[in-house]
């Protein structure tokens, strides 16, 4: 079978997929054209695609009888792929589960401590040679240990966000998700979204992205978040109705953001770089040599299973 792998990967998940399979890798690192797509359902048993490849139904109506059977994607999220259309056109898709867990919640913490401690704003003005040097009221932030932190999503990444803030910075815990989980630590469920935003010094963003989630948190939501509160997105940018977000920012309706996705990426708004209140990190969630590395071989494990017929590990 031939398999076509979408961006280059780390060397080891490379080495392993020359070793396995009779596989093509597509040396650019941006998503692929609708012209490419097209292509290798026709040309390909396989396709690794992963974000920014988006496998419309529109992508799949132009190609009737695909030679591809599988999308194995690499990234546990699979919105950028039409699921149902997929199927319809016989053709299964997997994702990468797990792999992404502990990194994508170290990134949420990294942006929640950098944006309330000013650390972006403070290393601009050390890299510009325009700090003067300390004094009890500079660059004043906000306090993160014992304070209250609300997690929109508690599956697998909400919860390691949750533990970190609990065990770590002794936090008190409230999430909303679609219904109440048996968790291991002290956390309180609320069921609606604009009350756990009210009630909350930091609202961590944890949901998979779709049709379900897109602008989840609009105008009413950031309204209901107290002044001094900040919003931390690690999730999928159209999770935030990114207008609404940079009308509250400008309104002072919420003190901060600090985001790892954007609507439109890569597009960011010059409006948000702009704001010294805003931490932006370019999608980091899971870049690490070794979770890049997981995460391929994830995806390499349900390349295998299909080639052998074997049940696949992680089907969506």
């Amino acid at each position: 079978m031939k398999v076509f792998i979408a961006r280059p990967m780390t060397p080891a998940v490379e080495a392993r997929a020359r070793a396995e399979f009779d596989v093509e890798f597509r040396p650019e690192t941006a998503p692929m054209s609708e012209e490419e797509m097209i292509n290798a359902l026709n040309t390909f048993d396989i396709v690794v695609p992963t974000l920014g490849d988006q496998f419309s139904a529109d992508i799949f109506a132009q190609v009737p009888d695909p030679r591809c059977k599988l999308l194995a994607n690499f990234g546990v999220g699979y919105n950028h792929i039409d699921v149902s259309a997929a199927q319809a056109a016989g053709i299964a898709v997997t994702n990468t589960p797990g792999a992404v867990t502990d990194a994508t919640a170290d990134i949420a913490m990294a942006l929640l401590l950098s944006t309330a401690r000013r650390a972006g704003e403070g290393e601009r003005l050390v890299r510009a040679g325009a700090w003067e040097g300390w004094h009890p009221t500079q660059m004043l932030g906000h306090h993160v240990t014992g304070k209250r932190v609300g997690i929109v999503g508690m599956g697998r990444i909400g919860q390691a966000i949750a533990r970190r803030c609990h065990y770590g910075f002794s936090m008190q815990v409230a999430y909303q998700s679609r219904s109440a989980k048996d968790l291991d630590f002290a956390a309180e469920f609320i069921p609606d979204l604009s009350a756990l935003a009210a009630s909350v010094d930091f609202l961590v963003l944890a949901v998979p992205g779709g049709a379900e989630t897109r602008h989840l948190i609009n105008a009413q939501v950031l309204e209901a978040m107290n002044p001094n509160a900040l919003l931390v997105n690690i999730a999928r940018g159209e999770v935030v109705d990114e207008a609404a977000l940079i009308a509250a920012l400008q309104a002072g309706q919420i003190a901060g953001a600090g985001l790892d996705v954007y609507e439109f990426e890569p597009k960011v708004p010059q409006a948000l770089i702009d704001m010294d209140n805003v931490t932006m990190f370019p999608h980091l969630g899971t870049a690490t040599e070794e979770v890049r590395t997981d995460m391929g071989n994830m995806a390499l494990d349900n390349v295998a299973a299909f080639v052998t017929g074997r049940a696949l590990p992680n089907p969506v």
